[in-house]
């Protein structure tokens, strides 16, 4: 599966095209509406409005500049199908009792009186409903993420209970993180007239959003699984589990491979784990703390892979094998932790998932 943004796989591809012009690999870039036709072909014959979805996909990869191959327009309806069977607020089973004990909790970490929280969901909404009854009518986290906005303009204590605090963290058909969304407007095609969370609980910007977050950034994995649990784990975690996986042969430590090679906020004296299994083998790393410390800070971008850190260790790890290079990335082990989620899930479960309909996909 091609991964890499094509502004930067072009150059090289013309100047092998140059020189081998019948290869496949040398045709010529698609346009729109080859690639419009392609998802109409892939997409789900009873979808609504089939043309607008291709429509909105092939207008997020062409404003990012990404190649719209098979094999990544099938990785977006994959993940899409996945988070919400292609619809773009999707509903939530339990919402309502969701939306209720998120208050509540925020209200106790607060020290709100629970008989002032019952007062303020009392206080009538504009259609003469409770806001009690607004919240146990609530399907989509869409309207839950309006009826905040609203309960924290309205709402005795509103600005004390709901401001900057509205529960909704994702939005739209693929499902991808607000403030994701809010860190990489720029390039954003689309005019914004009210605020970005809008944007993510429409069509055309979960697409485009989702599709950033999927395939906006360049990763080298021989398998598109890798990418899939990175949009459930975060940017570059197969590779970070996978150099944790070395870094424990390595070390000799028992790790977590979990993708995150720093402790949030741990201080020097403090490291967390794979931090501390580094430094006690930094003779053979030839490294300081400082010098590991900046190497792993840098875990969360491209660039980790090419610091010393991360050569030095994988060099210790192969050597230490049973004759094969270990492998340079692997499914991180997280369990799911969500109050959506009502049954023991892991970012493997996804990913697996997720392949399976990039299979599916590949194969109609």
């Amino acid at each position: 599966m091609t991964q890499v943004p094509g502004r930067h796989r072009l150059p090289a591809l013309l100047a092998l095209c140059l020189g081998i012009a019948l290869l496949p690999a040398c045709e010529s870039p698609r346009t729109p509406e080859q690639v419009r036709a392609e998802l109409l072909r892939k997409l789900p014959a009873t979808l609504h409005d089939r043309d607008g979805w291709a429509r909105d996909i092939q207008a997020a990869f062409a404003a990012q500049e990404l190649e719209p191959s098979t094999s990544n327009l099938c990785a977006v309806l994959a993940v899409v199908e996945q988070e919400s069977t292609y619809r773009v607020d999707p509903p939530v089973p339990g919402l309502a009792q969701i939306a209720r004990a998120e208050i509540d909790r925020r209200a106790e970490k607060l020290h709100v009186p629970h008989f002032m929280v019952e007062a303020a969901l009392r206080f009538h909404a504009p259609d003469g409903r409770t806001y009690a009854q607004r919240i146990g009518a609530l399907r989509t986290e869409q309207e839950l993420s309006a009826l905040f906005e609203e309960m924290t303009h309205r709402v005795p204590m509103g600005q004390r209970l709901f401001a900057r605090f509205n529960p909704v963290r994702t939005g739209g058909p693929m499902q991808v993180r607000i403030d994701f969304a809010e860190r990489h407007l720029r390039g954003y095609p689309y005019p914004v007239t009210g605020s970005i969370r809008a944007e993510v609980f429409s069509r055309r910007g979960g697409l485009y959003f989702g599709i950033k977050h999927l395939l906006g950034y360049p990763v080298d994995y021989p398998r598109p699984i890798y990418r899939f649990a990175d949009f459930n784990a975060g940017w570059h975690a197969s590779r970070n589990a996978a150099f944790q996986q070395a870094a424990a042969i390595a070390s000799g430590t028992k790790l977590v491979r979990d993708g995150d090679l720093l402790a949030p906020g741990a201080p020097m004296d403090r490291p967390g784990a794979t931090e501390a299994a580094l430094r006690g083998i930094a003779p053979q790393l030839r490294m300081d703390a400082a010098g590991i410390r900046s190497a792993l800070a840098r875990g969360d971008s491209a660039a980790f892979a090419d610091t010393e850190l991360y050569r030095r260790v994988f060099a210790i790890a192969d050597g230490k094998g049973s004759g094969k290079p270990v492998a340079r990335a692997r499914v991180p082990d997280i369990a799911l932790d969500s109050p959506k989620i009502t049954r023991k899930l892991t970012t493997a479960w996804f990913a697996e998932r997720v392949n399976a309909r990039w299979n599916a996909c590949m194969a109609r």
